[in-house]
């Protein structure tokens, strides 16, 4: 298999994940310490439950082990993403349009690097968000994250 691991295991976990009943959101493989987390983001309307998380990551595990797609040891880690998640797909800007969004930036844009405000949607490669009922458009390639935010 060859990409970076993510997109690896995001290959593996995707049919896993519909088999399951649940959307594969994000695959992370991060270092921590002496250990290395492959972590498995996963949801669904009405949230994900531990069974969920269990079927996914039994089934994974066994993928995994077939495909032997990492070639360090790692922790597996399949969980919800949480209620400030991280928005990356088109999908994703399309299905929380309205919600409240914080929108982070690698270097300052207008002078700021976060903007917090609702959520207009992805245009021509760049976020749009309503701040103040002003709506600002801040290029993709600027954004180095999106969050839903707690309202």
């Amino acid at each position: 298999m060859q990409g970076k691991v993510e997109d690896r295991v995001e290959r593996l976990a995707f049919p896993i994940a519909a088999e399951c009943g649940v959307e594969l959101v994000n695959v992370e493989f991060v270092k921590e310490g002496a250990f290395w987390y492959l972590r498995v983001y996963i949801d669904k309307d009405g949230g994900v439950t531990v069974d969920d998380c269990e079927a996914v990551s039994h089934r994974l595990s066994g993928r995994l082990d077939e495909a032997d797609p990492i070639p360090q040891s790692y922790i597996l880690e399949v969980s919800s993403p949480g209620l400030e998640r991280a928005l990356k797909k088109p999908a994703d800007f399309t299905r929380f349009q309205g919600k409240l969004v914080k929108v982070c930036t690698f270097a300052p844009v207008w002078g700021k690097k976060e903007f917090l405000g609702e959520l207009v949607g992805l245009h021509d490669d760049q976020v749009a968000i309503l701040v103040d009922g002003e709506k600002l458009l801040i290029p993709w390639k600027q954004v180095s994250q999106v969050r839903l935010a707690l309202q």
